[in-house]
């Protein structure tokens, strides 16, 4: 093994990434998973103090879909955002704990203002960036069109805000690529590797590397693994000296099983706790959230810098 990889992991930090929620995790499936921005908010302050640098947050609204009222409905709606995020930033500093908060731009079917009218509004460190369309597990349309790709590079420079790109497949690297050129996004680029979603890249150790061997030199990445394949990517990432390891409700609901094979179902607290802990035995530092902001080249700090 090169001297240089050995040297890079046994000296660099590992950014810890906590998705909260997702637009379509249950409490059917997880009781834990917030819902409300004083459950987001809670949870914020809670995996920040566990060792995550950044929280990645979708929001809920109770919302009738065909005459039937579904609690925590995803959803885009901007009161929302600007409820969690401020009383994220309210609790974190009452807690005195720091943290990156990414908000989400992923919205599907909702119109394109719908999904950037937050980032002018709260302007936080971090967006989510997805590059590409993609049948989504199969079953729908998670739609990302170039129009509005265009739109969303076009903010990020003009905002100030660190994208991540969340890459699904192979050919999302290219468009990666080719966004930052034409916008001219500050690098480095951070690529956030999202694997085992039904249509796209299975989590699987060779699938991983190959990825990670095709992105630009000076390039940032990091991982998480959908369901089974949570805790084969975080092993797998560490081998290969990822930047990052997100993990989350939003991913994944199972801790695992007890002795007597009952499911353990997940809080984002412990699966922080036990990514940490797995970090810190392969010889990985924690990066706090100052840390992480250096790795990743933001500028900002939301917490300290805008109340």
């Amino acid at each position: 093994m090169p001297k240089k990889f050995l040297d890079y992991v046994n000296n660099n930090p590992v950014i810890i990434s906590c998705c909260l929620c997702g637009a379509g995790t249950r409490k059917e499936q997880a009781p834990t998973v917030p819902y409300t921005p004083e459950e987001l908010s809670d949870q914020v302050v809670e995996v920040a103090q566990a060792g995550a640098a950044t929280v990645h947050i979708h929001v809920r609204k109770d919302t009738e879909v065909d005459g039937k009222v579904i609690v925590g409905y995803k959803s885009m709606a901007i009161e929302k955002f600007t409820e969690a995020v401020q009383l994220s930033r309210k609790k974190c500093k009452e807690a005195g704990v720091d943290v990156i908060i990414n908000l989400t731009t992923s919205g599907g079917e909702y119109e394109d203002y719908k999904r950037l009218q937050h980032l002018e509004a709260l302007k936080p460190e971090m967006c989510s960036f997805d590059p590409q369309t993609l049948n989504w597990a199969n079953s729908y349309i998670f739609e990302n069109s170039p129009r509005f790709l265009n739109k969303l590079s076009e903010e990020v420079v003009k905002l100030d805000i660190k994208p991540e790109f969340e890459v699904f497949d192979t050919g999302h690297i290219d468009s990666v690529n080719y966004y930052c050129k034409k916008w001219n996004i500050p690098q480095p680029a951070y690529y956030q590797f999202i694997m085992n979603v039904g249509g796209a890249m299975p989590g699987t150790p060779g699938n991983l590397a190959f990825l990670v061997d095709k992105l630009p030199d000076g390039a940032l990445w990091s991982v998480s693994g959908i369901g089974k394949a949570h805790l084969p990517m975080v092993l797998t990432g560490l081998a290969l000296g990822c930047d990052g390891l997100r993990v989350g409700l939003e991913d994944n609901v199972m801790y695992g099983k007890d002795e007597s094979g009952n499911k353990i179902i997940a809080t984002n607290k412990m699966l922080v706790e036990r990514t940490v802990r797995i970090a810190k035995e392969a010889g990985r530092k924690i990066a706090t959230a100052e840390e992480a902001r250096k790795i990743l080249g933001i500028t900002r700090n939301c917490l300290r810098d805008e109340g």
